[in-house]
């Protein structure tokens, strides 16, 4: 068992706890990560919950687990396509209405346990220059998320 830097969804800030090692048919230990969807939803809910604001590669990442295009996304908070590339590549800070949208739009379309309501994540949705880790360890039942 070990933390596993988890590069592979797009995301330099997450970090996986206990997951198993496993021999390929060369004989050498290579990770294993099950249930991938389940995981991705796990890293979604770590995005939504988290108290700074998102990064652009944090929105992509919820953008495209959500199946929306720029283009769809940018209709439904009333921006240009560009605007979502430029927040996306992190030219530009995604202002803090949007973000607050943004993560409500995720909470319902990805069905993420969130009671804390609309002002919780407004306050959140703060552009920010601090990178937030999204630290999850693998249990017997799935995935958790590591308090923050």
């Amino acid at each position: 068992m070990t933390q596993y830097h988890y590069t592979e969804c797009g995301l330099q800030n997450v970090y996986i706890n206990g997951l198993p090692t496993v021999t390929d048919d060369d004989g050498d230990e290579v990770i294993h990560i099950p249930f991938i969807n389940e995981l991705h939803a796990m890293i979604a809910m770590g995005i939504v919950k988290h108290a700074k604001g998102m990064s652009g590669a944090e929105l992509r990442f919820l953008r495209s687990e959500m199946g929306y295009t720029q283009v769809e996304l940018a209709g439904l908070v009333h921006k240009d396509k560009q605007t979502i590339g430029r927040w996306e590549r992190s030219e530009i800070d995604i202002d803090s209405t949007s973000e607050t949208v943004i993560r409500k739009f995720a909470i319902e379309k990805l069905s993420i346990p969130f009671d804390d309501g609309i002002e919780a994540l407004a306050k959140s949705s703060v552009p920010t220059a601090q990178p937030q880790l999204i630290g999850i360890d693998v249990e017997s039942d799935g995935y958790k998320l590591q308090a923050a």
